[in-house]
């Protein structure tokens, strides 16, 4: 069944933010093959910028890279490398969405990729939940947001976060979304020590290293936590389950960086520290907005790639004119 169509565009831009974890447990591992989690999500103002161009060869889909941001970041030059067609989330949610709609057209997309990969910012699936948000518009074809959900939860577990952003309770394997107030004069250091965290070995790694029993759902637990969201940072209480065991079974190099990272962020005077989904960005979370900007400096000096953000409000069109 067709859904209703628009007034057609030719071109359009597209934000595709980054997120955090500030809280993730990893629950049981599912017959599916992933984990049950519990998180909260956070979108950051940081992120791609995705430019889309309709042409006349039907079929088609390049994609072109722009990787300054990251030369002139200098971030490590391996991954500057572009991924096969089939492994590139952009492709796939173009591949996704024209079986779904039948939408043709010859598809010129220009990346300005800013967001180190495999560094737990979701990088991948916020660029393919933009993908179907632009091409949403562009096809002329308004997808109901069930259907564009469900089109995101094949793609993976975090891309549906990203079609709505803002700040989120996440369970399942992250296609259960409850959006949660947003805190509010936050400011955000992220810190990527220079090399990506492989999620699949990571997971293996958790799974190696502990026990892990039935996940039994505790809705007093779940207020609680998402409550405690609105209170000062430095009353957090949340916890990242990758974290302790890659302290404590990690390669020497990421022991000795995450280590460094968070005791400089802790140093600089942030309320709260943390590891981003299964690594390998680290971030401080500020209250004090001139506090953020000095330990920008001092985890800089340590020639890491360090960016200064905010979280990034709820967006209901993210689809640029």
């Amino acid at each position: 069944m067709r859904e209703k169509t628009v007034n057609l565009k030719q071109d359009a831009a597209i934000h595709a933010p980054c997120k955090i974890n500030v809280h993730l447990r990893i629950k049981d591992r599912r017959s599916d093959g992933y984990h049950n989690i519990e998180s909260i999500f956070l979108a950051l103002a940081f992120g791609d910028v995705l430019r889309f161009q309709l042409t006349g060869d039907e079929g088609v889909c390049a994609i072109q890279m722009d990787w300054r941001f990251f030369q002139d970041s200098g971030i490590c030059a391996e991954e500057l490398e572009p991924l096969p067609a089939e492994k590139n989330s952009i492709h796939q949610a173009v591949s996704l969405f024209r079986d779904r709609t039948g939408f043709n057209r010859g598809i010129q997309v220009y990346v300005e990729k800013r967001i180190p990969l495999g560094a737990g910012l979701g990088g991948g699936s916020s660029d393919a939940a933009s993908t179907l948000s632009a091409l949403n518009v562009l096809a002329g074809t308004a997808l109901a947001p069930r259907v564009l959900k469900e089109l995101a939860e094949t793609l993976g577990s975090d891309v549906p976060f990203f079609l709505y952003g803002g700040a989120a309770w996440v369970s399942g394997r992250g296609e259960q979304i409850t959006p949660i107030r947003m805190p509010e004069g936050l400011s955000v250091v992220l810190a990527y020590p220079g090399f990506p965290s492989n999620t699949g070995k990571a997971f293996r790694l958790l799974d190696e290293t502990r026990f892990v029993q039935g996940y039994v759902s505790d809705e007093s637990r779940t207020e609680t936590l998402i409550h405690t969201l609105s209170e000062h940072p430095g009353k957090w209480t949340y916890q990242n389950d990758f974290l302790p065991v890659f302290l404590a079974e990690g390669d020497k190099e990421a022991v000795t960086a995450y280590r460094r990272i968070l005791k400089t962020l802790d140093a600089a005077g942030a309320d709260f520290t943390g590891l981003s989904g299964s690594g390998s960005a680290c971030f401080g979370i500020f209250v004090d907005g001139g506090m953020a900007e000095k330990a920008v400096q001092a985890v800089d000096r340590q020639r890491n790639f360090v960016q200064l953000t905010i979280p990034l409000a709820h967006f209901p069109n993210r689809v640029l004119e």
